[in-house]
């Protein structure tokens, strides 16, 4: 059982605009209950503000408090869920990679440091003169979705720029901007993001991912520990065991077929593997989530 993957029209009660959705958190989630009641991944951009209630938001098995005034953000092939201790408020929108990048042509997703990388946090905390601001331009983006005004689809995509503009500002006021600024290096390692993340199941070993970026693997190596402080083998063994978690509690296979999946010779070595990087053996990992 493969986790599920919602597409944006699932979430459309009309025919709106194409690749993009915007809505009251609230509204949101009781219209899509049903699509939204369990973990689930999103092959689109999410951007969510929370303007009251909290709880919990779970994003790649990392939780993180919702408070007012938090921002959210996730990416394609995320895995989140949310849980509410008191009722929600806010905005949310999401929309494809093409609804924003064919408008900018030369300014895409990736510039904007919470979509860069998987490494940069998926949440930003607004003071409360950014949350008046950013409620505003949430505000108008939504009344702009909910009528079909003349030039509609610029206007949204203009005020989505805006509001990732404020939200970049706010996000890096607390952040050491060293590690998100986009130069060669970070460029590298956003394709090799991508790289690892099309090919972890098959290619397990960093030599494959220096030559699809034509570079040596010394240098890779070399790239990635100054980026993020990590090796390029961490990265990989990362992917794989973010993929086994999924697996291991989305999925009702048994872990057998788990580690065949994710290309393991046998269940001992995955089990050993797992726990060397987790603490858990799959089955403790699966229990203890349930």
């Amino acid at each position: 059982m493969q986790l599920p993957v919602l597409n944006i029209s699932q979430f459309k009660e009309s025919a709106p605009l194409n690749e993009v959705y915007i809505n009251s958190f609230s509204k949101h989630i009781q219209r899509n209950k049903d699509l939204i009641s369990k973990p689930h991944s999103h092959n689109f951009y999410l951007c969510v503000l929370f303007t009251k209630g909290t709880g919990t938001h779970e994003i790649d098995f990392d939780s993180y408090a919702i408070n007012p005034g938090r921002v959210f953000f996730l990416k394609p092939g995320q895995t989140h869920f949310w849980k509410f201790k008191t009722q929600p408020e806010g905005y949310i929108f999401f929309h494809s990679q093409e609804f924003y990048d064919l408008k900018f042509l030369n300014h895409t997703l990736h510039s904007f440091p919470f979509y860069y990388s998987y490494q940069n946090p998926p949440v930003v905390d607004l003071t409360s003169q950014q949350l008046s601001l950013l409620q505003l331009k949430f505000k108008e983006a939504y009344i702009e979705y909910m009528q079909p005004n003349l030039l509609r689809e610029l206007k949204i995509v203009n005020l989505f720029s805006d509001i990732y503009i404020e939200l970049t500002r706010a996000y890096t006021t607390n952040i050491n901007l060293e590690k998100l600024k986009t130069s060669q290096y970070s460029q590298i390692l956003e394709k090799l993001e991508h790289l690892i993340n099309n090919h972890f199941l098959k290619e397990k070993l960093p030599k494959f991912y220096a030559q699809e970026l034509n570079i040596t693997t010394k240098h890779l190596n070399r790239v990635v520990q100054k980026t993020i402080n990590k090796t390029t083998s961490q990265l990989i063994s990362e992917r794989v065991i973010l993929e086994a978690k999924r697996l291991i509690v989305h999925s009702h296979d048994n872990l057998a077929t788990i580690a065949y999946q994710l290309e393991f010779s046998d269940y001992a070595y995955f089990s050993k593997v797992f726990k060397s990087k987790t603490g858990l053996t799959p089955l403790e990992f699966r229990k203890n989530y349930n």
